[in-house]
């Protein structure tokens, strides 16, 4: 689970979020937006690539703004960090302007791992983002539910980690959901049947597996079936955002690592990795890039951007399924 060595972030501070839960990282850098931002308007977010950084971008980042007082920067990728700005990242981490709060996001591996160990040398407060063991998924459950303003017991929590899976984002947005719908009451593990079946987790993954592979008609097919099952539409989404998400990493992964190194590195079980390679056959960049942005889409649509889901869903799949193979 994400753990943080002090307490919440603020000006002035510099924050390392650490791990290839990227859930849980992505919370963790809205809950450091949100700490300092709160009663605030006029506080300036800016998310960019450590990749993209140059002096004089960092400078002008971390710098007085014309338009705001108060500042956030957000640097992703701090693995892609340039190697002649280490030094200037770790002169500012030791002085850090007092109105500006600075996000570290390193999505884990080896990759980087001497720019970590001296940021913390530096003692910059650290967010480590690791995914709970599969037991522990029913107290996540239970905290989910709870910040969203539900209640579950621990055997309906077990039942909801049967039925939707081990991806936090989709538990997450199943948890949300139920307790939207859930009127005020506890929920049980009649409401979750109704909602999931105990079949979420096999439908939304076959019809990502089935557009990740190309295959637009049985994507569709697995898609409506799914529809008519009452799965979450947000669960589709997810399941085709984890897919493409570990391919991603898989394809741009180092040359030449370990099997070991390179699950690590991927953020998957070695297990998995076989199925990656079969999955990154016809894959390019482009095709990738055009798939990631139609899910985004489409997940922005099922939560309230569109008024049609299931036209939301089909275009994904038809979007994700035909950028295979394209250049």
């Amino acid at each position: 689970m994400a753990a943080r060595k002090s307490g919440a972030p603020k000006l002035g501070d510099v924050l390392l979020v650490t791990g290839s839960e990227t859930f849980l990282a992505d919370r963790a850098v809205r809950s450091a937006i949100a700490a300092v931002s709160k009663g605030k308007t006029d506080v300036e977010v800016t998310d960019a690539g450590a990749g993209e950084l140059d002096v004089g971008v960092f400078a002008e980042l971390t710098g007085p703004s014309l338009f705001a007082t108060e500042r956030v920067l957000v640097l992703r990728m701090l693995e892609n960090l340039p190697a002649e700005m280490v030094t200037y990242l770790l002169e500012y981490a030791g002085a850090p302007a007092d109105d500006v709060l600075v996000v570290l996001v390193h999505s884990g591996g080896q990759k980087g791992k001497g720019v970590l160990d001296k940021l913390r040398k530096a003692s910059v407060n650290e967010v480590v983002a690791t995914a709970p063991k599969t037991w522990e998924l029913p107290q996540f459950v239970l905290g989910e539910i709870r910040s969203f303003g539900g209640s579950i017991d621990e055997h309906a929590a077990a039942a909801l980690v049967d039925a939707v899976g081990h991806d936090l984002r989709a538990l997450s947005g199943a948890c949300s959901q139920l307790v939207s719908d859930s009127d005020g009451r506890a929920i049980s593990t009649d409401l979750i049947s109704q909602y999931f079946g105990g079949r979420a987790e096999v439908t939304s993954f076959a019809v990502a597996d089935a557009a990740i592979a190309g295959r637009t008609e049985p994507a569709l097919e697995q898609l409506r079936w799914a529809i008519d099952c009452g799965v979450a539409a947000v669960l589709v989404t997810s399941a085709m955002a984890g897919g493409l998400r570990g391919l991603a990493k898989f394809s741009s992964a180092p040359p030449g690592l370990r099997e070991a190194d390179l699950a690590r590195e991927v953020g998957v079980p070695p297990w998995k990795l076989k199925t990656l390679r079969q999955q990154s056959r016809g894959w390019t960049p482009g095709g990738l890039a055009t798939a990631i942005k139609a899910v985004a889409q489409a997940d922005a649509d099922v939560k309230g951007a569109s008024g049609d889901a299931g036209y939301a869903l089909e275009r994904m799949v038809i979007t994700v399924s035909r950028a295979h193979g394209r250049r």
